[in-house]
């Protein structure tokens, strides 16, 4: 069917009628695992057979036996753990598949359908797809370690295990607004003030900028609200958009927002030093720390209206017929990090090196600001405090499953005007 833009709109129109627009949407995993999965997971203690008792010990020394694990991962960061994994665990060789978001779930997909099963841990974002084309069809099965259950909230253990929390925010050039931030409202970014003055990673290849978006439209009536506070006026929909989340979207659009192909050089363009005038820049939280790697001078919108922390989750599970399970489950307690670490824990740059690594583990190439771990009792990264005093929200898989697709035509659509 040719994609049009009355075609569009029209089933955008009809999905706002009967979507849950929610963060809090309950999931639950397919039935249908055959007897041979079945058995699977009753020797590994996993899906329904896990009883929330193990014996730590013995897991590790079945994990060595196996001397092996491999991990499908949408993050390069995961490679830098390689030496003190292998160091920690003598005898079990941690192998990384550096693969993106996309390709590690369509990696799993295709290799599991052909009956193949290599993957042992699958940590991704994209939530949407992790929970109902992987979770939901049974490709993956949550696992988390029995004496880190109290350590980490439920909603960041159920129905699967978060390795580790971003966020999208609004960056601005403090040299351009010394006073600052240059905004209080998103509404702001869709007046003629600010065209062409706002950039984005393009969302169509950054699963990170869509859920950003994403988490924005799910919302519609509190972006509605958040644009009568702006302009004191209720918001009028262009003709078939079917909301105000949607309707932020095409405004945005309209006002030339500038689409860039690459995250870090998005926040460098805001935050290079020097400039008169200079982007406000919707991006990864995690690239204030090219102030002190690049020198540039970005600062965090903290109080934004309607919201300034928009959550995205990266998910971390065992793979069906996952070849090496035990080895499986002691790589993912140390991506959570040692049990060690409190919230009084003093940890010191650089994180990846010495007795900070020791403690954080598998953490430490994500302590930074903009990522937060799931569990309560680790202490935010330095420059990461700003992270509690930001309003978030965080994007829903539901909405992201639903609806994702139609945000990706409604953008393809109307940045080609």
């Amino acid at each position: 069917m040719k994609l049009t833009k009355r075609y569009l709109l029209k089933t955008l129109s009809k999905a706002a009628a009967i979507v849950l627009f929610s963060t809090t949407a309950t999931f639950s995993v397919a039935d249908g695992i055959s007897a041979k999965l079945d058995a699977w997971l009753m020797e590994n203690s996993l899906g329904s057979h896990a009883t929330g008792q193990e014996n730590w010990d013995e897991i590790v020394a079945a994990a060595k036996e196996e001397g092996e694990v491999s991990v499908y991962t949408a993050s390069g960061r995961i490679a830098k753990l390689v030496d003190h994994f292998e160091a920690l665990y003598p005898g079990i060789k941690l192998t990384v598949y550096d693969l993106g978001s996309v390709k590690t779930i369509e990696k799993t997909v295709r290799e599991q359908d052909a009956g193949i099963f290599t993957a042992d841990v699958i940590t991704t974002g994209n939530s949407g797809q992790v929970m109902y084309e992987l979770l939901g069809k049974n490709r993956i099965f949550n696992y988390v370690p029995s004496h880190y259950v109290d350590r980490i909230p439920s909603e960041n253990r159920d129905p699967l295990l978060i390795r580790v929390n971003e966020a999208m925010v609004f960056f601005y050039n403090t040299e351009v607004h010394p006073d600052g931030a240059p905004i209080s409202n998103v509404w702001e970014l869709t007046q003629e003030k600010y065209r062409g003055r706002v950039g984005i990673k393009n969302p169509m290849s950054s699963g990170s900028s869509l859920m950003g978006l994403a988490t924005l439209v799910q919302e519609p009536e509190e972006m509605a609200a958040a644009y009568k506070r702006l302009t004191g006026e209720d918001i009028v929909l262009s003709d078939g958009v079917p909301d105000a989340g949607y309707e932020f979207v095409k405004r945005m659009l309209e006002n030339d927002i500038v689409i860039y192909k690459s995250g870090s050089k998005l926040a460098d363009a805001a935050g290079k030093a020097g400039q008169d005038d200079a982007l406000i820049a919707m991006g990864n939280m995690t690239y204030i720390s090219r102030n002190d790697s690049k020198g540039n001078v970005n600062a965090i919108v903290s109080n934004l209206d309607p919201v300034a922390r928009l959550v995205y989750p990266n998910f971390m599970s065992i793979g069906a017929h996952a070849p090496n399970p035990n080895a499986a489950k002691v790589l993912i307690a140390y991506l959570l990090g040692s049990t060690d670490i409190n919230l009084d824990t003093k940890l010191d740059k650089p994180y990846i090196e010495g007795a900070s690594f020791d403690l954080l583990q598998g953490l430490a190439p994500y302590h930074d600001a903009g990522s937060v771990s799931p569990r309560s009792d680790v202490p935010l990264p330095q420059g990461g405090e700003i992270w509690d005093e930001m309003k978030g929200w965080n994007v829903s898989a539901k909405f992201m499953w639903e609806q994702g697709p139609k945000l990706r035509d409604f953008w393809m659509i109307y940045s080609s005007q």
